[in-house]
């Protein structure tokens, strides 16, 4: 900024910017918000906007961009989508009382973690601001502490995380903003961060005993055990303070409906990280990241955004407790068997608003008043929706939930007996409060819309108070009100008439009572506002009071939704009841892909068996391309996350024997942001799954190996397999083209081979999709080819380079076998060297045939002449 001499006004907004330093400020100027210097600029750049310039009161020229306060929140909500933070400057006091520059306040900045606008939320999914700061244990190992809030439903969570499970939490809250310590260089950056404001604070923000001062005040508690926060949950009460003064820092008029946290342990859910996320398509999909064929978007069916948030998030988070899990499917089981009761309460959900969001609004004084009338609308609906519930009540979660039941009828009927029927969007539009809720508003109603009525009523008094008969009361924009009298009748005029006009036939008059009447009506319509703002924000301040009651029914409502969501699915799909066990067993009958099925018709998909015992824990797939085998994997692991979140699955039956997690390596993917090729990105995923995989885990691998070397490959999937089978234990199922992987069934006990059959007629090939004992012999690579209309000489030649190959190949099984058999006997054997396949010597140049061909011994001095001349000139042919 310039150090020229500045006016009263650019001086003020100095000193507000110099507050506000990391925020393009949004400077309230009558109707535009101004932005001046580096704001202007940016706000050009990215808005569009003509860039003008402003005379500072000295020689220098300040950059100016500005934009219409009615369009304000259009402008907003693009700049934080670009990751800006936005501070709204408000005019704080009324221009026609100011003494000299009107006093301006920053409201509210508004951030990509921190919003409340519609515009700027998906109804859909949580918006948080998170926290995280890196704590050491005495024992060496990193921990992650987490607070994350979403402010626009008052969310506050808490947890504690090894740093190797930091991926997976932040996979399941999306933050789209993340507090960090200033010059932390030991978080790490991962791929749920990218997209999101990165802001550092300072690092004694973290520190544990401010953010326990910070928590007490927050909710007004002495101490924290009435939180349920205890010693192990230090780290998060430590990031807990730095996103609680930042919030404020954000909203200056704080965060009462900030609900009490909720603490996650470990234990209670399944982390998922961002590759199995993103490979079985939970909740985004692979191309594009929308929700179109989606695990969620085949299960939800929800009627309110409370439910579908939640569902979202059940199944990013599936459960790992036996008792939690079979209590929601009890309550789905209920609600699949009893369709009336179901479609009952579907119905009633279908007109309640998204009260958890709405409630928000009210009780940081934000709501307009159609948004408090859908409030008050929606916790209408509640009874209905009780009633719907009550004959599921002793139905598993269900019974839990209705004994907190709470349908707050006396507050929906306040704001429904308050409000018109159909408010405005803002105050000051049309009526808000409705007729005869205050009697000094109708009064004030009564005189704006009854001037008619009143002018002649006080025509009429006056005529027999003066008994003059054409005595007229009128009004005119120069002099308001008045009482005309006629020349002829000026004797009859009472003494406290007091002229106003003299006109050619007659006089005008006022009276003190028309005087007080004219002052009344003409300040009605504005007294009319000011009442309405009153008693609306007197309302509003009380639906805001009971902001913990309507949270407490607003998340009732949305498990019911979520709930009643998964039995439709449930009902409609044909999917059964998994049964969970604390064993290791996971046997699934008849199952299916609750995605793919629902894209062709229902007797195409064939469905398959998969039983994985302990002792034959390990499944290596073969089959062709087009086969199914990713499908088949995608399909057992969504249907161990619907079993855990609590769903019913696609499946004749199951049993599934808990899992503490599910990885997937499935797919290829660059990540060329990071200077990571593919194969980098498999070797980081596969070497993440072997670190980090028990016993009691499920792991889906598909083509480990296939981004290098042939040889090296196999190599890579051989001992990746005997590590899961020998070192880990857990349940696996490996999908491969390298058939040589067959053999290991004959070396670990616990190996099995199974392929997905095809069957050959002519020359066409038909994929079966149907899983069945036993290896593959050949992969049908290029038949696939073929079918996707390679050339024909490329087909022909491709299969002539196969079967030289394929020979060549015949040499590394029994190596790798015997390696394998050996392994435990002799650490210091190793592989013998097996040179790469020959691709480009398989076809020897014409010439040197016909000289290998060749008995030079044999040959004349002029046979040798010819024989060379005709290798010269096949040589140049």
């Amino acid at each position: 900024m310039s150090g020229a001499v500045a006016t009263p006004l650019m001086q003020q907004y100095r000193e507000i910017k110099a507050r506000h330093q990391s925020a393009i400020l949004f400077f309230r100027m009558g109707d535009f918000y101004e932005m001046f210097y580096d704001d202007a600029e940016t706000a050009a750049r990215v808005l569009g906007l003509t860039l003008t310039s402003r005379n500072n009161g000295g020689a220098a020229e300040v950059p100016l961009a500005g934009v219409p306060v009615r369009a304000g929140q259009e402008y907003l909500r693009r700049l934080v989508q670009h990751g800006y933070r936005v501070a709204i400057c408000e005019q704080v006091e009324d221009p026609r009382v100011a003494k000299g520059i009107v006093r301006r306040e920053v409201v509210e900045t508004v951030s990509p973690g921190v919003a409340f606008a519609d515009e700027l939320l998906d109804s859909a999914r949580n918006n948080f601001i998170a926290a995280i700061s890196r704590h050491a244990e005495a024992t060496g190992r990193a921990t992650i502490g987490i607070a994350a809030a979403d402010i626009s439903t008052g969310e506050l969570r808490l947890a504690v995380v090894p740093l190797e499970e930091l991926e997976a939490m932040l996979a399941r809250l999306a933050p789209r903003e993340v507090l960090v310590p200033r010059g932390d260089v030991s978080l790490p950056r991962t791929p749920s961060l990218d997209g999101a404001l990165v802001t550092e604070r300072e690092r004694w923000e973290f520190d544990e005993p401010l953010g326990r001062e910070d928590l007490a005040r927050q909710f007004g508690v002495q101490g924290l055990d009435g939180l349920g926060l205890e010693a192990q949950d230090d780290p998060a009460v430590g990031a807990a303070g730095a996103l609680l003064r930042y919030l404020k820092e954000l909203q200056p008029g704080g965060v009462p409906h900030l609900a009490r946290p909720q603490v996650e342990r470990a234990g209670g859910a399944m982390p998922l990280d961002e590759m199995t996320r993103r490979n079985l398509e939970l909740v985004e999909s692979l191309r594009g990241g929308s929700t179109e064929g989606t695990l969620l978007s085949v299960l939800d069916r929800t009627q309110t955004p409370m439910g579908a948030r939640l569902l979202r998030q059940w199944l990013l988070a599936p459960l790992v407790d036996r008792k939690a899990i079979d209590a929601r499917l009890d309550a789905v089981e209920a609600l699949v068997r009893d369709a009336s009761a179901r479609d009952a309460l579907r119905t009633a959900l279908d007109g309640v608003r998204d009260a958890e969001r709405l409630g928000g609004k009210a009780a940081a004084g934000r709501a307009t008043p159609r948004e408090v009338a859908a409030l008050g609308a929606s916790l209408a609906r509640l009874p209905d929706v009780h009633r719907a519930v009550l004959p599921l009540e002793g139905a598993g979660v269900i019974g839990t939930l209705m004994a907190r039941w709470d349908s707050c009828a006396e507050m929906a009927t306040r704001v429904l007996d308050t409000l018109v029927e159909r408010p405005p969007l803002q105050l000051g539009e049309e009526a808000t409060i409705a007729p005869g809720v205050d009697a000094e508003l109708d009064q004030l109603r009564g005189l704006r819309d009854g001037g008619k009525d009143a002018v002649a009523r006080i025509q009429a008094e006056e005529r027999a108070r003066t008994g003059i008969a054409s005595l007229k009361v009128g009004y005119n924009k120069v002099f308001g009100y008045f009482i005309e009298i006629s020349n002829a009748n000026r004797h009859l005029v009472p003494d406290d008439y007091q002229r106003r006009q003299t006109l050619t036939g007659g006089e005008r008059y006022v009276t003190p009572a028309l005087k007080e009447y004219e002052e009344r009506i003409l300040t009605a319509a504005e007294r009319i506002e000011t009442r309405e703002r009153e008693l609306f924000e007197t309302l509003r301040a009380a639906v805001g009071g009971e902001i913990a009651r309507i949270q407490c029914a607003a998340r009732i409502v949305a498990e019911l939704d979520a709930l009643a969501a998964l039995a439709d699915v449930a009902a409609r799909e044909g999917y059964a009841r998994p049964t969970l066990t604390d064993d290791f067993q996971l046997t699934i009958v008849a199952g299916r892909h609750p995605v793919v099925e629902r894209m062709m018709p229902r007797d195409k998909f064939i469905p398959n068996d998969v039983q994985l015992p302990e002792d034959a824990r390990l499944v290596i797939l073969t089959g062709p391309n087009m086969a199914g085998k990713s499908t088949l994997l995608r399909q057992v692991g969504l249907i161990v996350v619907l079993a855990q979140a609590g769903s019913f699955v696609p499946a004749s039956a199951a049993t599934i024997g808990v899992c503490d997690r599910v990885f997937t390596r499935v797919g290829a993917s660059d990540n060329l942001v990071r200077g990571q090729s593919t194969f980098m990105v498999e070797m980081a995923e596969t070497s993440a799954i072997l670190h980090l995989a028990t016993r009691r885990s499920l792991v889906l691998l598909d083509e480990i190996g296939r981004g290098t070397s042939t040889y090296d490959g196999v190599s890579i999937a051989w001992a990746v397999s005997e590590h899961l089978h020998n070192s880990v234990g857990c349940k696996t199922i490996f999908a491969t083209h390298y058939h040589e992987l067959v053999q290991l069934a004959d070396e670990l006990a616990a190996v099995r081979n199974f392929n997905v059959g095809v069957r050959e007629v002519g020359d066409q090939v038909l994929f079966l999709h149907r899983l069945q004992p036993g290896g593959a012999d050949r992969s049908y690579g290029i038949e696939v080819g073929k079918l996707a209309g390679l050339p024909d000489p490329v087909i022909s030649r491709a299969r002539e380079v196969l079967r030289l190959l394929e020979g060549e190949a015949e040499r590394l099984v029994p190596t790798l076998a015997r390696s394998g058999a050996n392994a435990g006997r002799d650490k210091r054997r190793t592989v013998p060297p097996v040179d790469q396949l020959g691709l480009f010597a398989v076809t020897p140049h014409p010439v040197v045939e016909r000289l290998r061909a060749t008995d030079v011994n044999t040959m004349t001095p002029m046979a040798a002449l010819q024989l060379l001349a005709e290798l010269a000139d096949r040589a140049r042919a």
